[in-house]
């Protein structure tokens, strides 16, 4: 492996997927669907072509199951996931070990942006209902964007979001050089949400 060109852009566990989010997950996957309660890694690279290599590793093994491998012309990303946690856990650290990495030498998520937004527009919800994937947004509501970067960490903030809050998840984008996620609720549950969100991100260790 040719550390001067290779980037851990992303690795990210979600300990306990919430209902919500692994509901959201699996309307947008190819592979296996994730169910609520199993524990999520999730495996950002660059050159892209380098996620085969991972995914090799994650999953010979430990007995995890992939729900997508993405492959840009960027970045690569791979998810993999399992009803017990430490088959994900020793799933990622095989990978490391294959890398010659700790998870410290991750890329440090970054928050790109964080925008509350009260009282929802009806035509701004409408347009944004025209793209989402999860539950709809409603006029009137108090709507929640985050941004990170690199993207995959953006799927960890939504799932302690609603680990925090009773809000809604509109979408999540965790592909790409930015991760984007809406939600909705009372404005009380979504300043919750925020809150929870921004801490585990800039709680984050990396470089």
């Amino acid at each position: 492996m040719n550390q001067k060109k290779f980037e851990l852009r992303a690795y990210a566990v979600i300990d306990r997927m919430q209902p919500q989010y692994a509901a959201f997950v699996g309307t947008t996957v190819n592979g296996d669907i994730p169910i609520a309660g199993m524990s999520q890694l999730y495996m950002e690279v660059a050159p892209g072509n380098e996620v085969f290599r991972i995914a090799d590793v994650a999953l010979k093994s430990a007995e995890v199951k992939p729900a997508s491998m993405i492959v840009e012309r960027e970045f690569g990303m791979l998810e993999v996931h399992a009803s017990d946690q430490a088959a994900v856990l020793a799933s990622g650290r095989a990978v490391l070990e294959y890398l010659g990495l700790t998870e410290d030498d991750r890329v440090r998520p970054q928050i790109a942006s964080a925008q509350v937004i009260t009282n929802v527009d009806p035509y701004q919800a409408q347009l944004i209902n025209r793209f989402r994937r999860g539950s709809m947004l409603v006029p009137g509501e108090t709507l929640f964007v985050m941004e990170t970067a690199p993207a995959a960490y953006v799927a960890v903030a939504a799932n302690e979001a609603e680990k925090a809050a009773g809000i809604k998840i509109i979408q999540i984008s965790n592909v790409g050089r930015f991760g984007r996620m809406f939600v909705s609720g009372s404005e009380s549950e979504v300043l919750a949400a925020k809150e929870a969100a921004m801490a585990i991100i800039e709680g984050m260790s990396g470089l």
